[in-house]
């Protein structure tokens, strides 16, 4: 077997159980929210991407405009985001994430992330130091890709 179909491999298994981990993670706190997965998607949009306009935030989704509406509305009403005139055009509304907004997303993003902290606590220094040096490849070569889009 050749060196990169090894690599390609590992990494191919590697992304199989970070994602399952992430994601299972990641459920079990937005289904404690009361919120659905679509709801927390367009938080989630809010807190990486910046406020938006209600067409950006179809484009983002890729949601109609009718769900979008909706989606809005009940995050509006949970005082999860906040709606106000564009200052560019009185007829459009824009949309941010409100202060508790934020902090549900941050609860979120620790919630996703907390089974990589009990992950670090089974690794010995020696091999951590591998995985930081593998990692730092890793997001090295990825960089590089995403110069090239």
């Amino acid at each position: 077997m050749s060196k990169s179909v090894q690599i390609t491999q590992s990494l191919r298994a590697w992304m199989d159980v970070f994602m399952h981990r992430s994601m299972r993670g990641w459920s079990r706190f937005v289904k404690t929210t009361g919120l659905s997965m679509q709801q927390f998607s367009v938080l989630m949009q809010l807190h990486y991407k910046g406020p938006c306009g209600m067409s950006e935030l179809n484009e983002r989704g890729h949601i109609s405009a009718a769900a979008a509406s909706q989606l809005v509305e009940k995050l509006v009403q949970s005082d999860l985001i906040e709606r106000e005139e564009d200052p560019n055009d009185r007829r459009a509304k824009q949309l941010s994430l409100s202060r508790k907004g934020a902090q549900l997303v941050e609860q979120g993003i620790e919630e996703r992330h907390r089974w990589m902290d009990d992950l670090a606590l089974n690794i010995s220094p020696e091999e951590g130091a591998l995985v930081v040096e593998a990692l730092e490849i890793l997001v090295r070569a990825a960089g590089q890709l995403d110069e090239k889009i």
